[in-house]
């Protein structure tokens, strides 16, 4: 990977840190350039999902840490595994689990997960996911 100076995450206060809840983030416009070929930029969907602890991500911070990636070259699994481990080295998160789903390139589209369980986290990851996602921000006003 190309070395990035990569924007500091920062974090704010989980005022809820007792409850044990569920945070989905999307982020739609993820883009890196493919390893050895600067002209050609993958782009992808980042989902991250997580149960908090002591902290939540700042969602400004997060914008611009993924939008640093944009002249980065690394390969998609590689991209996906240190957005993991940047953001539990920040959060110290009880669960969290990264996906890329990567655009189709050469006819092969790339799916990459990878999770993260605190050591004290006695949770069933299958029960971190969000159900039937609605985004009810952007919802249709056509009713």
């Amino acid at each position: 990977m190309t070395n990035m100076n990569t924007t500091e995450l920062e974090t704010i206060e989980n005022k809820y840190a007792e409850k044990e809840y569920k945070v989905k983030i999307i982020c739609p416009e993820f883009t890196c350039l493919c390893p050895g070929k600067r002209d050609q930029p993958d782009f992808a969907t980042i989902t991250i999902i997580y149960i908090p602890g002591d902290y939540l991500i700042e969602l400004k911070s997060l914008k611009y840490y993924i939008v640093d990636y944009r002249d980065v070259e690394v390969y998609h699994e590689e991209a996906t595994n240190k957005i993991l481990d940047d953001l539990v080295k920040v959060l110290k998160p009880r669960y969290m689990r990264v996906r890329g789903d990567w655009n189709i390139r050469g006819g092969i589209t790339t799916i990459v997960e990878t999770e993260y369980s605190a050591e004290d986290w006695k949770g069933d990851p299958a029960e971190a996911e969000i159900k039937n996602f609605e985004n009810t921000a952007v919802k249709s006003k056509t009713s």
